[in-house]
């Protein structure tokens, strides 16, 4: 029977399709290659959010031609969805098959050796069979109703943190993002496929999951409930893990500002089975910029989050989403956006630069950043964010922490176990301990990025 591969690119629920996809392929009898260079079929599940995504997405491509020329080549995911002809284009592709056919990719892939009990009815290709020999598969994202996902498990740590993607889509239209062009309209899996997965998870051994999704803050928004009639909210996806899981300890990946309510930051300081970390996109700070993105808050409005959330839980992980360069930004909106983050209890940022994704509303601005210029500003953010975050290690010294080991490694001074903190810390644990155990630490020090403890 033949190999696959799947490579990912981009965000969490980009990995969640991925592991989805290696799923559908075992459960046709495949067998999962090591590397690319070995398999049959080589999947490519591409990120567009920017144009060096796309750029990344053609050089991998090239690079499988070149190193296994007989393999067959299928790419899907985000750029798959955007711009199909484009990647059909390239020498070496066989398949493309967009994020509205991603989840009978597989069934595609094989096209007629899959067993006649398995198959679906035939597929409609779109296109004329004239791209490089390739076949595409890509139809109205905005129609597409199917949910795709699977625990993803970190390669270095697949034994301690799995990651459940549990929302997809999103219904905002900011004006830099070409996401909901090709994830489509916000959906939910369901709240007892939630719980089924986390349970399934937990009895597996595993005791911390992760929950994400393109919009997660907006689980639920497409669901109602079985007992009240009423729409459910992500407080209540919440609330059902806590209380119908043995899980212990939930992770919460990125919330809009505008979702953390205050039953949301209310439930996680009052709760040891909550991780203290808040990831909160801000983008800007200043209040004409968020308007030219489109973003429903204001500065104001980020701010009052900010300050809730560090008022519950002052010893919280609370990070941010930053972008540098967005169209007609001034050194004055710059200088608001410094000086909100300056003034802020953000403990890190994740800051990119503006890219023009093709059809968005901000691409046509005409007032678009040089490129030195907003690489500037990124590197005066990440400069800052750094700071803040060795300032955030340094308040920890002496205290207590619950932290999950990682992997043990042989040092030249002595044995450590890498772990990582309640709040979103790395931290080099001294001895050698087993991987997935939640154990109290005292820290001792804070070395480059990481801290420094000792079980307690």
């Amino acid at each position: 029977m033949a190999s696959f591969y799947v490579e990912n690119f981009g965000c969490r629920t980009a990995q969640a399709d991925g592991a989805a996809i290696e799923q559908q392929f075992r459960e046709l009898g495949l067998d999962r290659s090591k590397s690319p260079h070995q398999a049959a079929i080589v999947v490519l599940n591409t990120c567009t959010v920017t144009a060096s995504a796309d750029q990344d997405a053609r050089s991998v491509v090239r690079r499988v031609r070149r190193e296994n020329p007989d393999c067959q080549i299928v790419v899907t995911g985000c750029y798959a969805q955007r711009a199909p002809e484009e990647i059909a284009a390239l020498p070496g592709v066989s398949l493309v098959v967009g994020n509205s056919h991603k989840h009978r990719l597989a069934k595609i892939a094989l096209g007629g050796r899959v067993p006649r009990a398995l198959s679906d009815p035939p597929l409609v290709t779109i296109s004329p069979l004239h791209y490089s020999n390739s076949r595409l598969f890509v139809s109205d994202i905005f129609a597409h109703t199917e949910f795709l996902a699977a625990p993803v498990f970190d390669a270095a740590n697949e034994r301690t943190r799995p990651n459940l993607k549990v929302q997809d889509g999103c219904d905002n239209r900011c004006s830099f993002c070409v996401i909901p062009y090709v994830r489509g309209r916000s959906r939910s899996l369901h709240m007892d496929a939630v719980l089924r997965e986390v349970n399934v998870l937990v009895s597996s051994g595993y005791r911390e999951v992760v929950i994400s999704g393109i919009n997660l803050g907006r689980w639920g928004r497409d669901l109602i409930s079985d007992t009240t009639g009423a729409v459910l909210r992500f407080e209540h996806l919440v609330r059902a893990i806590l209380n119908k899981t043995s899980l212990e300890k939930l992770r919460i990946s990125s919330v809009e500002p505008m979702d953390w309510s205050d039953e949301l930051i209310s439930m996680m300081a009052a709760s040891p089975r909550i991780a203290k970390h808040a990831h909160v996109p801000m983008q800007s700070g200043s209040d004409r910029v968020l308007r030219l993105m489109h973003r429903k808050y204001r500065p104001w409005h980020y701010r009052g989050k900010i300050q809730k959330i560090y008022a519950a839980m002052p010893t919280a992980a609370i990070g941010a989403d930053v972008m540098t360069g967005f169209p007609g930004e001034t050194d004055a909106d710059f200088e608001e956006t410094r000086q909100m983050i300056n003034d802020l209890p953000l403990t890190y940022l994740h800051v990119f630069t503006y890219s023009p994704r093709p059809g968005t509303p901000a691409a046509a601005i005409r007032d678009q950043v040089p490129v030195h210029v907003a690489r500037e500003r990124n590197k005066i953010l990440r400069d800052l964010g750094e700071k803040k975050k060795q300032a955030f290690m340094r308040s920890l010294l002496g205290k207590q922490l619950a932290a999950i080991t990682l992997n043990s490694h042989d040092g030249d001074e002595a044995d450590f176990t890498e772990a990582l903190t309640d709040n979103f810390l790395k931290l080099r644990l001294y001895g050698k301990h087993d991987s997935n155990r939640w154990i109290r630490v005292c820290v001792e020090q804070v070395q480059g990025g990481s801290l420094v403890g000792v079980a307690d």
